[in-house]
């Protein structure tokens, strides 16, 4: 009967004496403490690695961003006049490189009228007179390429005038 006893109180003490760790460290393997520092590591390289994901993925879109300027500054060649279809006195009087041009009128009283109705929607119109006799409607002056681009997308897609185009005046 004494042997069944130290048998059961050895049986008894035993777990409470080794948990897994002691059993881990006995066989060489890494304990609770070590797995959950390793698990830490492991979560800060992953997030470093997002973060380095991240810094290209905002590269690559810049990239994108100026690939597709370039390329709608390419293909849109007949959005831009040049100043030299522009007569002496116009020329002399833009303030700005570029105009984003909303109309051209042969009579100059529809050009007024047309800079009115502009005005009305909330864009500072400018008469630009041509060589050719003709008078443009120029709004959203700008010295920056990419400014009035953008000026010329609002306007395309806000429908005061599809067809509206740039006027480079240098």
């Amino acid at each position: 009967m004494r042997k069944i006893r130290i048998i059961f109180l050895l049986c008894l003490t035993l777990p409470l004496l080794s948990g897994c760790d002691l059993f881990r460290k006995l066989a060489g393997r890494p304990t609770s403490e070590q797995i959950e520092q390793k698990r830490a590591m492991i979560e800060r390289e992953l997030q470093a690695h997002q973060g380095r994901l991240d810094s290209l993925d905002a590269v690559q879109q810049q990239l994108s961003d100026s690939l597709a300027l370039l390329d709608s500054i390419r293909l849109s060649d007949d959005a831009l006049v040049e100043v030299r279809q522009i007569a002496e006195q116009s020329r002399n009087t833009l303030e700005y490189r570029y105009y984003v041009i909303v109309g051209a009128f042969g009579n100059r009283e529809n050009a007024v009228r047309f800079a009115g109705e502009i005005g009305e929607k909330g864009y500072s119109a400018e008469l630009i007179s041509y060589v050719n006799g003709f008078t443009a409607v120029g709004i959203c002056p700008s010295d920056r390429l990419a400014e009035v681009y953008a000026s010329l997308r609002e306007v395309r897609d806000g429908g005061i005038c599809p067809d509206a185009w740039i006027l480079d005046n240098q």
